[in-house]
C-alpha cells in the first residue's frame, strides 16, 4: 500500500490504493491547503478499503495553473471524476470530501458538475460554500477578519503563509483600521489582485440555491463556534438528496481540534472513524431516507437530535443606563472581548435579565426585535448575547447583525438574527445584550456616509437610540430535559 503522484490534466495528485486486487470505491479530497499534508488521511481511507485521492487545486501548491479562488473547482473537479472512474482500480463509486475551501471543491462537484462527474456521496466539515458567503453575514455585513485572514494566508500565491495577517497586525497594529479597506494588499506588502473580487461578488447562496436538486447523501459537520455554523446548517437543512446528516459540535472552524469553552469530554467524536462508517454505510444504500443528525449541547455532556428546538422564550431584559449612545468608527466596539467599559461616552446600548432561577438549555434559532433610530443615512446594528455565569465569567452566546439605509432620525423596526445557540445555562446565570453600532474587526466598520464600507475613504459618528422597552430577544428554551443520544448511532441509522 503507498503512495504516487501523479497529473491528472496537469493537478498534482496523490493516489492511495489498498491491499488487494480491487475495484475500490474512492475518496477524492481537492484542496488548496497542499494535497501532502493529507498523506495519514489517505492512508487511513485505505487501510478502510477506500481508493484514496488527493489533489492540489489549479495555481496551489505543486499544481500550475492561475489561482482564482472559487472559479475553477466545477470543471477541474469533473475532470478529476472522470479520471478516477477511468482508472482499472476504481469500481466507480466516488465519495467527495472537503473540509472549509475543500468542502467548497466537494460541493461544487456534486451539485454543478455534470451527471457522469457527479460523487455519489458528499462529506463537507465547515463548508466555505463561496466568494460571497464568506464575504458577508446575510444582512450584507462584511466579515473582515476572517476574509483579510484568508486572503493575506492563501490568497494570489501558491503556498501559504498562515501568520501573514498576524505578522501584518504585530508590524502594524492600525494595518486593518485604515482606509480604504481595498488599499490593505499594500498594508501587507505584497500584490493581492484578486482582494477586490472578494467584495464585488455578491450572488450569495448560489450552492445552497442548487442543494434542494442534490441526488447523493450528505455529511455535513460544523461547531457552533465557526463563523460558517449557519452556512453548515442550511445546506443540511436545503439538501435533497435521499438522506442528509448533521454533526454540530461546540467547536471552532478546526472542529475537535478547536474545542470551544463550552465543550465537554463527551463531545470529542473521533470524526475519521464516523466519516468511514458513514461512507460505507451511504455507499450501500443503508441510510435511513430523510435528515437526521447530533448536536451537542454546550455546558453540558449531552448530544441531542438534530432538528429539536425549544419553545419561543423572551426573557425580560432591564435597561443598564442611558439607551442613547454614540457608533463612532473611529472607536468602534471591539469583537475581540467582551469587557463594558464603566465611563467615557456611551458606546453601545446594554440590557440584562434577572438571574436564571434554574438551569435552562437553549437549543433553536435566535433573534433580537426592536426600535431604534441613528442621525445618519446608513447604520449596522449588532446585537451580542452574552452569558455572565454565577462565577462571574462572560461567555459570549450569539452575534448577528442587521444593516439599515433610510432618512437619519428615522425609527426603525429591526430584526437581527443570532443564530441557533445549543447552550445549558446554569442556575443564576443572567443574559446581557449589548446593542451596537460595530463589531470590529471580525466585522468591517460602516462609515455611517452611505458609502461601501470597503471603498470609503471618510467615517462619521452616528448618534444612536434604542427604545428599551421594544427591545425582544426571543430564544428557544427547552421545556423539558433533552433526550440524550449517541451521535454516531444517530448519524449511521
Amino acid at each position: 500500500m503507498t503512495t504516487r503522484t501523479t497529473s491528472v490534466n496537469g493537478l498534482a495528485t496523490d493516489v492511495r490504493l489498498p491491499e488487494g486486487p480491487g475495484p475500490f470505491p474512492t475518496v477524492l479530497i481537492r484542496t488548496p491547503y497542499d494535497r501532502r499534508a493529507h498523506g495519514a488521511e489517505l492512508r487511513s481511507w485505505a487501510r478502510r478499503g477506500f481508493a484514496a485521492v488527493a489533489q492540489d487545486v489549479r495555481g496551489r501548491h505543486a499544481s500550475p495553473g492561475e489561482w482564482r479562488p472559487y472559479t475553477h473547482e466545477t470543471a477541474d473537479g469533473a475532470d478529476t471524476a472522470r479520471w478516477i472512474r477511468d482508472r482499472p482500480w476504481s469500481d466507480g463509486r466516488l465519495v467527495a470530501v472537503g473540509s472549509s475551501y475543500a468542502a467548497h471543491c466537494a460541493l461544487a462537484l456534486a451539485l454543478e458538475a455534470p451527471g457522469d462527474a457527479r460523487p455519489d456521496a458528499v462529506i463537507a466539515a465547515v463548508p466555505a460554500l463561496g466568494i460571497a458567503d464568506t464575504a458577508r453575514e446575510p444582512a450584507g455585513v462584511e466579515r473582515l477578519l476572517t476574509r483579510a485572514g484568508w486572503w493575506a494566508a492563501h490568497g494570489d500565491r501558491a503556498d501559504s503563509d498562515d501568520a501573514a495577517l498576524a505578522n501584518a497586525l504585530a508590524a502594524d497594529p492600525g494595518a486593518l483600521a485604515r482606509l480604504p479597506l481595498l488599499d490593505l494588499p499594500r498594508r501587507l506588502g505584497r500584490p493581492l489582485p484578486s482582494w477586490p473580487e472578494v467584495w464585488r461578488r455578491h450572488d450569495r447562496g448560489r450552492l445552497l440555491a442548487r442543494a434542494p436538486g442534490a441526488g447523493m447523501p450528505l455529511l455535513a459537520v460544523g461547531g457552533h463556534h465557526d463563523h460558517f455554523a449557519e452556512e453548515t446548517a442550511g445546506l443540511w437543512r436545503r439538501w435533497g438528496g435521499p438522506s442528509a446528516r448533521l454533526v454540530m459540535g461546540p467547536w471552532g472552524h478546526g472542529l475537535t481540534a478547536a474545542p470551544g469553552p463550552d465543550a465537554a469530554p463527551a463531545h470529542h467524536v473521533r470524526l475519521g472513524d464516523l466519516y468511514a462508517r458513514w461512507t460505507t454505510a451511504a455507499l450501500a444504500g443503508a441510510l435511513r431516507p430523510g435528515r437526521e443528525g447530533a448536536v451537542a449541547l454546550g455546558g453540558s455532556p449531552l448530544w441531542t437530535a438534530a432538528g429539536v428546538e425549544g419553545d419561543p422564550w423572551a426573557p425580560r431584559l432591564f435597561p443598564l443606563g442611558d439607551p442613547v449612545f454614540t457608533a463612532d468608527p473611529e472607536r468602534p466596539v471591539s469583537s475581540a472581548g467582551l469587557t463594558v467599559p464603566a465611563d467615557g461616552e456611551r458606546d453601545r446600548c446594554v440590557l440584562v435579565s434577572a438571574p436564571l432561577p434554574r438551569p435552562l438549555d437553549l437549543l433553536g434559532p435566535a433573534r433580537l426585535r426592536l426600535r431604534a433610530r441613528a442621525d445618519t443615512p446608513s447604520a449596522d446594528w449588532f446585537a451580542r448575547l452574552v452569558a455572565l455565569g454565577p462565577d462571574g465569567r462572560a461567555e459570549r452566546l450569539a452575534v448577528g447583525a442587521a444593516r439599515r439605509t433610510g432618512p437619519p432620525g428615522h425609527t426603525a423596526e429591526l430584526t437581527v438574527p443570532l443564530g441557533r445557540p445549543a447552550r445549558r445555562l446554569a442556575a443564576g446565570t443572567r443574559l446581557r445584550l449589548e446593542i451596537t453600532g460595530h463589531h470590529f474587526p471580525a466585522h468591517a466598520r460602516n462609515p455611517h456616509t452611505g458609502e461601501d464600507p470597503v471603498t470609503a475613504t471618510r467615517l462619521l459618528a452616528s448618534r444612536r437610540e434604542v427604545d428599551p422597552a421594544s427591545a425582544q430577544l426571543v430564544l428557544s428554551a427547552l421545556r423539558t430535559r433533552p433526550v440524550p443520544i449517541d451521535p454516531a448511532e444517530e448519524i449511521l441509522r
